[in-house]
C-alpha cells in the first residue's frame, strides 16, 4: 500500500479528519488507500503549533513519532488555486494553499488504535503490512 510521511501535529490532524486537504509542491497520479506516516522528526515550530492545537481543543490524542498511525483515501488533486476561495479559517491553518502547490484531497479518514512503528520516506512509498495489522 502507498503511504505519505507527514510531521506532527498535521499527521494526526489527517488521521483524525480535521485536515482535509494536504497540500504538496508536487502532483502524483495516484489515487486510492494512502497510509498516513507520522515523520521521526519533531521540529520546534511544530511542536508549538500541536501545543496551540491543543489548548483548542483540536488534538485530544498523543502524537506518535515514526510510525504508521491511521489511513486515508487520496480522492482527488487539484491546484491550490481551484480550492483556496472556498476554505474555511481552519483549513487555511493546516495547509499552505499558495499558488503554484497541490491540493490533496483526503477523505475516509481512520486512525489506527495501535501506531505501527515504521521508517518513513520521502514522498509517496511502498508500505507491506502484515494480515490483520492496522485494522
Amino acid at each position: 500500500m502507498k503511504a505519505l510521511s507527514l510531521t506532527q501535529p498535521w499527521a494526526m490532524l489527517v488521521v483524525t479528519g480535521a485536515k482535509r486537504f494536504e497540500t504538496r509542491i508536487w502532483t502524483t497520479k495516484y489515487r486510492g488507500p494512502l497510509l498516513i506516516h507520522a515523520a521521526k522528526t519533531y521540529p520546534v515550530f511544530a511542536m508549538q503549533f500541536a501545543w496551540a492545537e491543543r489548548a483548542q481543543g483540536r488534538i485530544r490524542h498523543k502524537l506518535p513519532l515514526g510510525a504508521i498511525i491511521g489511513r486515508v483515501v487520496l480522492k482527488n488533486i487539484c491546484p491550490t488555486e481551484d480550492i483556496a476561495p472556498y476554505l474555511t479559517d481552519l483549513e487555511r491553518l493546516y495547509g499552505d494553499y499558495t499558488s503554484g502547490r497541490w491540493a490533496w484531497e483526503l477523505a475516509d479518514a481512520e486512525i489506527f488504535e495501535t501506531p505501527i512503528p515504521y521508517k518513513g520516506a520521502l514522498g509517496l512509498f511502498e508500505v507491506i503490512l502484515p494480515a490483520g495489522v492496522g485494522s
